[in-house]
């Protein structure tokens, strides 16, 4: 009976990494980024600019509400906020939808938007919960020419936001 009991606990613990490795990857904090029009992280995810740890994670650009760096003030993805990194620039219309990839859908306060250093869209939504994708039709007004777009998706049930910077050029 003993050297059964050995001989299922040495089978065990062979087999526990082969297991533990064919098991899906999961994001330890999974949340959402811009997914259309590419925002920085979005670029990274998929190899269009050579990044570093948000490759990996690009839903994870968590920080304190109230922030204006692409990265969330998270150093982990501080290449976020490197504007001369070679981002992609996508060329967009006056009136444009932005697409939101969420991984894990947080009750939600509002979505903001901002461009030529002053909000430019703000969306209300009273702390409801998304669903997996979002999408948002943002009016650039007078802004034309290249643009950083920073958004932010304020969740309402912590005290921190997720943050996203997407480039475009606005048709005039």
């Amino acid at each position: 009976m003993r050297i059964r009991k050995k001989t299922a606990a040495l089978i065990g613990a062979a087999l526990a990494p082969a297991i533990a490795l064919s098991l899906p990857a999961s994001s330890a904090s999974a949340h959402g980024y811009i997914s259309d029009p590419p925002s920085r992280q979005a670029q990274c995810a998929a190899g269009t600019v050579s990044c570093g740890d948000i490759t990996y994670e690009p839903q994870s650009v968590e920080g304190p509400k109230g922030l204006t760096s692409c990265s969330g003030g998270n150093g982990r993805f501080a290449e976020l906020d490197d504007d001369s990194r070679g981002w992609a620039v996508t060329p967009v219309q006056k009136n444009t939808t932005f697409s939101w990839k969420l991984t894990a859908r947080h009750a939600t306060t509002t979505w903001e938007y901002y461009a030529g250093g002053q909000r430019i869209a703000r969306f209300d939504d009273g702390g409801a919960q998304p669903g997996a994708v979002v999408n948002h039709q943002v009016d650039f007004g007078g802004l034309t020419g290249r643009q950083k777009v920073l958004a932010v998706w304020n969740v309402a049930d912590t005290t921190n936001a997720f943050y996203a910077c997407v480039d475009v050029d606005v048709a005039g």
